[in-house]
């Protein structure tokens, strides 16, 4: 064990962790079972904590680096969630502008997932996916540019069914299977039981409003996707095309989307654990998620194996 391993153990042994926040500031006996059983898990939430830290390190060289801000306290929370909740799931939120790299983002780090040698590693919930159906009024209105011109916004939580979502994603956590919804985003139709999800190890709930006051009390780690306005404003765009949106719908839609992000989906990147930097490549997402994913499991398989 190396010397930040001995300072870590320090304040563990201290009854604090490395942050200086105290364990259990509770009178106990420290001959206790339990006091001895977290005792011994010590060692290796501080080989988690070192690892994780030497990616981090690795990752701040890079020309364009993953992490742009890490709350120092989420790598502990992290480590102590890996080792002493074993069988507990991780609720992973992205969150982040429309057209930020938020999928990609999950896309590259599902694909991390698999590499490792662990069943019901991870499974995703979308946020798109909870759409209300608004085909009756994108009908009633001809087209699309009719619909904005009414004042109508796809850019708003209220367009969303967050209270499905969350409730969704707190019985994937209690471990039973659900059915999201699935929504054409070019017909605005949505069909309730879409898709089967499994409950999983690790849930990824990305989109726009999942770091919304109503779900944040459910997530155990809050990201954010940070991206400059030009490249949003360029990929929205493309994508655009793809959903049926053109011209001076597509326009109306930017600008709603621009004025709702002030208001919604920007003041969540303060309140994220890990702010990440939207302009990274998928080949190097999926690197660098793997090496995080390694910097855990390696040091779990060693605890399970030593017990």
């Amino acid at each position: 064990m190396n010397s930040g391993d001995a300072d870590m153990n320090t304040h563990f042994f201290n009854g604090r962790n490395m942050f200086g926040e105290e364990i259990n500031p509770s009178p106990r006996n420290d001959d206790s079972p339990e006091h001895t059983d977290i005792s011994r898990e010590i060692p290796f939430m501080a080989q988690i904590l070192e690892n994780i830290r030497e990616v981090i390190a690795e990752d701040r060289k890079q020309r364009q680096p993953l992490i742009l801000k890490l709350n120092e306290a989420f790598i502990f929370n992290i480590a102590k969630k890996a080792v002493l909740e074993k069988n507990s799931t991780f609720l992973m939120s992205i969150a982040g502008e429309s057209a930020s790299g938020k999928t990609t983002l999950v896309h590259n780090t599902a694909k991390a997932c698999i590499k490792t040698e662990t069943s019901n590693v991870y499974t995703v919930v979308c946020c798109d996916d909870y759409y209300k159906d608004a085909s009756k009024e994108l009908k009633d209105a001809g087209n699309y540019e009719n619909l904005f011109a009414s004042g109508f916004s796809f850019d708003t939580p209220d367009a969303v069914n967050l209270d499905l979502m969350k409730e969704h994603l707190l019985s994937l956590k209690n471990g039973e299977e659900v059915y999201s919804p699935l929504y054409d985003f070019v017909t605005c139709e949505s069909v309730a039981s879409g898709t089967l999800k499994k409950p999983a190890k690790l849930i990824l709930n990305e989109g726009l409003y999942v770091l919304n006051d109503s779900l944040r009390d459910i997530v155990d780690v809050k990201i954010y996707v940070y991206t400059p306005f030009d490249i949003i404003q360029n990929r929205w765009y493309k994508r655009a095309i793809t959903r049926g949106k053109t011209g001076a719908a597509a326009d109306m839609q930017f600008k709603d989307v621009n004025d709702t992000a002030i208001k919604y989906i920007r003041p969540n990147m303060s309140l994220a654990d890990v702010v990440i930097n939207g302009m990274t490549t998928q080949e190097y997402i999926e690197e660098i998620t793997q090496k995080f994913i390694d910097a855990i499991v390696r040091v779990t398989r060693k605890r399970n194996t030593s017990v």
